[in-house]
């Protein structure tokens, strides 16, 4: 059961994690909020750029797929080409403003081969040029398309997961959600990397981790005004999808969350609710690291590890040896 208080959960920050962001305040960098979209990309570009570490993958192929409003680009990975394996719908992270399938590249290669997977990384438009609801919408297109069309991928039919980090993690539970009752083929499992689940900006974790970070909770408040910037949208499902009316028959959920980040919180109110809508529920929780730790495998041993400890479960799941 996931009824501990956020704050148990906290533990000593990683050193290399903290000499990072000692670091960059040394260097005066203006925060995300005061960046205009176009430096936010920039910045971000540079922040987490590509790792040290070759990740080479057999078999890399750009497509496109039907969108709900023009095609969308995907990029395959595939660790087997021939061979049928299991399939991940990949949606990057960056506050639904940042980053792409190319930024992206490493992180989709290194889940693939980790977990032994074909990866589907979706290229979904952006905001502020693309507000809401057109990421969720591309989200859900591309994994009703993909669910319809695993074999076409070199993936198994019957082991189709949907995964991302942050915004990425929020429009993998979105697409869970929109895919539900299609008819057809079913998700087998949803890895949330420290989703965005609400817009509530007021909870523990947002304070005790609002500053000094890499993600700061007036950062936070900047995504979500660029990205649904009509409070009346905010109550649609496929904007907090923590406010769904229902999480039953969804599909089982890896859920892993560092607990210094401010995003923790309502990581784990989304963790709980799936939890008791009957949700087959795994939870794993970094102590000592921050939102982003997936991107940032050379600034720390510690993320890199973590990582891959959380990919390994994730592949014992959709393996279906967990």
């Amino acid at each position: 059961m996931l009824h501990a208080m956020p704050a148990q959960h906290r533990g000593e920050l990683d050193p290399d994690i903290a000499r990072l962001l000692q670091l960059r305040d040394a260097t005066d960098a203006p925060p995300v909020q005061t960046m205009t979209p176009t430096e936010a990309r920039a910045w971000a570009d540079r922040m987490f750029g590509p790792p040290e570490r070759a990740w080479s993958v057999p078999h890399i192929e750009d497509r496109s797929i039907p969108g709900p409003d023009d095609d969308l680009r995907v990029r395959l990975y595939h660790p087997a080409p021939g061979r049928t394996r299991p399939l991940v719908i990949f949606f990057h992270g960056g506050g639904w403003v940042l980053s792409s399938v190319d930024s992206y590249d490493a992180v989709a290669r290194r889940l693939c081969l980790e977990a032994d997977a074909a990866v589907v990384s979706v290229e979904y438009r952006l905001a502020p040029e693309h507000p809401f609801p057109a990421a969720p919408d591309d989200a859900i297109a591309a994994t009703r398309h993909i669910l319809d069309h695993a074999a076409a991928f070199g993936g198994d039919p019957g082991r189709v997961a949907v995964a991302g980090d942050s915004a990425g993690g929020h429009l993998a539970a979105v697409a869970a959600l929109g895919v539900r009752d299609h008819p057809g083929a079913a998700l087998a499992l949803q890895y949330l990397v420290y989703p965005i689940a609400d817009d509530d900006v007021t909870r523990e974790s947002m304070r005790a981790n609002g500053t000094g970070r890499v993600l700061e909770t007036a950062g936070m408040t900047w995504f979500w005004q660029l990205f649904c910037p009509d409070a009346k949208d905010r109550e649609d499902w496929r904007a907090r999808p923590l406010h769904a009316a229902s999480l039953r028959d969804l599909p089982p959920a890896l859920v892993t969350l560092a607990a210094h980040d401010p995003l923790f919180d309502e990581g784990l109110a989304y963790a709980r609710r799936l939890e008791d809508a009957g949700v087959q529920t795994t939870v794993r929780i970094a102590r000592d690291l921050i939102h982003g730790y997936v991107s940032l495998e050379d600034a720390s041993p510690r993320c890199h590890a973590r990582t891959s400890e959380d990919h390994r479960t994730f592949a014992a799941l959709l393996h279906g040896h967990g």
